[in-house]
Parts: structure tokens; sequence; C-alpha cells
């Protein structure tokens, strides 16, 4: 089964993520739609892991989310940071 580069991408964030939080996940096993923050979280992030993948995604694909609340509305899934990616 090929990927598309929308499955490409949901993987690259998914590694990035687990390498920025120091989470030991394999990526496949975090699903695309699973929460990144809150009590249904597999990731149990917090705000200071906010503040990293913000970086990170600041450094690597030059997406700058400076207000918090935008930031935890693009951080909800791995969908919905893919589909802000794909827009910006």
């Amino acid at each position: 089964m090929t990927s598309t580069p929308a499955d490409d991408l949901k993987l690259e964030l998914k590694r990035m993520i687990l390498e920025e939080c120091d989470r030991d996940l394999e990526p496949e096993s975090l699903a695309d739609d699973a929460p990144l923050f809150g009590p249904e979280s597999p990731l149990d992030l917090d705000s200071l892991d906010g503040l990293q993948i913000s970086m990170a995604l600041q450094q690597r694909y030059g997406v700058r989310l400076a207000d918090p609340k935008e930031l935890r509305r693009v951080l909800t899934s791995i969908n919905d940071l893919a589909d802000y990616l794909g827009r910006a």
C-alpha cells in the first residue's frame, strides 16, 4: 500500500512531536485523530510541550503560532495540524 503526501506529512508530524516532547511511543501507534492535549490524550502533553512543538513548527515549516489560543486549536490532533500546515 502506498502512502499519500498527506500520510507522509502526518507521520513526519508525529515523529517531530514525539521527539520534541521526549515521548517513547511509536509514531504509528498514535491515531491521526487522537487528541494531543487533555485527559484523553495518549501523550499527556502540557503547555511546555506546546511551546516546544510551536518552536519546532516554526523551525521546520516556517509557521509561527504566537497566539496561544490558535496554537491550542491547531494542536487539537495530528489531522488538525496537518490541515493547518496544508493551508499555511
